[in-house]
């Protein structure tokens, strides 16, 4: 898959002939990036536009940086929720590769050690931002479903828990003391506020919200 033609790669490393060098490496291969010296002025950054980050996106993040660590940014940033969209690839230095190992199994998206192919790096980078356009798109369709479940009713969400459970409309009008008719009706509007034409369609567009 390829990335998608807004997609952004942050680099973030001290050494600016590193960042240099990832960034010429990017423009030859069409990838636009930002570059960043430090963790605090990345996180600035991302601070600054928090509302915006809607677009595929990854983070090439070094291990070893002064003040704060590569390491200490991840886990600053997964315990805020932010790497939902933007896997991490660590760079990282041959002594180095213990620490990024574990936090690939934490969570980040690989590590690439330093010499780094440039080939293998870049493929690796197209992978991650093909995967933060898949996590973007599932994150946007869970918070639509979101939306939609909080226009039902109390009645109307009750109706769909039944629905979905696969209670025929008589016992779910027994159930909630109300006619059948009421439940046709209720069960009409849910389908319609949620999107559906069926109670199968219903229960799988709830069950991809899991």
């Amino acid at each position: 898959m390829q990335p998608a033609s807004d997609a952004t790669v942050y680099i973030v490393d001290d050494d600016a002939g590193v960042r240099e060098a990832l960034a010429w490496l990017l423009r030859s291969r069409r990838l636009p990036s930002e570059a960043f010296a430090s963790a605090e002025a990345f996180d600035a950054m991302l601070q600054s536009r928090r509302t915006q980050q809607h677009q595929p996106r990854c983070l090439l993040l070094d291990v070893r940086m002064p003040a704060m660590s590569g390491l200490a940014l991840f886990e600053l940033l997964a315990a805020r929720g932010d790497l939902a969209g933007m896997p991490v690839i660590f760079l990282t230095g041959h002594a180095d590769v213990p620490t990024a190992v574990a936090s690939v199994k934490r969570g980040a998206f690989d590590f690439c050690e330093k010499p780094f192919s440039n080939n293998a790096l870049v493929d690796r980078i197209e992978q991650a931002l093909a995967e933060s356009a898949q996590r973007l798109a599932q994150l946007r369709a869970r918070n639509c479903l979101q939306d939609r479940l909080r226009d039902l009713t109390e009645r109307e969400r009750e109706v769909l828990t039944r629905v979905v459970a696969g209670l025929p409309n008589k016992l779910i009008a027994d159930q909630l003391d109300i006619s059948v008719r009421t439940v046709e009706v209720h069960r009409a509007r849910v389908f319609e506020k949620m999107q559906v034409r069926s109670a199968v369609e219903l229960a799988n567009l709830l069950r991809t919200g899991d």
